[in-house]
């Protein structure tokens, strides 16, 4: 069992987050803070802290690929980045003030307003790109496989 939560739950915690940072650009605070929490009990400070630090790798890996496949506004990235760079630094350094359960109902509180408004809200068609149907890669919207010829 000692394995199993040194390797495969972090693994696991890692799979779905990535799949999640990939799909919906998120995961960290999604899926890692309350997944580090609940099942390798973390308190919530440490749980935010770590997964900050994964985080990092995540966002490249999955950057890269949405960069080769022209999807990332660079505009918009970096003004984000600017901002979302300097105000987390000086906040970062104010967990420490806060007791693990008030963090934990701050955390919920986001997820749920945000998933709120993210569900009731009508949803916005790009303008740089043209409509695309929202099937898996390498599978047409007649469902027969592109690498088939259909």
């Amino acid at each position: 069992m000692k394995l199993l939560s040194l390797i495969g739950i972090p693994f696991g915690i890692g799979a779905a987050s990535g799949m999640l940072a990939a799909l919906c650009g998120v995961g960290g605070g999604v899926i890692m803070v309350p997944a580090f929490v609940m099942l390798l009990g973390l308190d919530q400070k440490t749980a935010t802290a770590t997964s900050m630090a994964v985080i990092v790798p995540t966002a490249i890996a999955a950057t890269s690929q949405h960069i080769k496949n022209g999807l990332v506004d660079w505009k918009i990235a970096l003004a984000t980045a600017v901002a979302a760079t300097l105000t987390s630094y000086f906040v970062a350094d104010t967990i420490k003030a806060y007791r693990n359960e008030t963090l934990t109902r701050i955390f919920a509180v986001a997820i749920i307003v945000f998933g709120v408004i993210m569900l009731v809200s009508p949803t916005q068609k790009s303008k740089a790109a043209p409509a695309e149907a929202d099937v898996a890669p390498g599978v047409s919207d007649q469902g027969g496989s592109k690498l088939d010829g259909q």
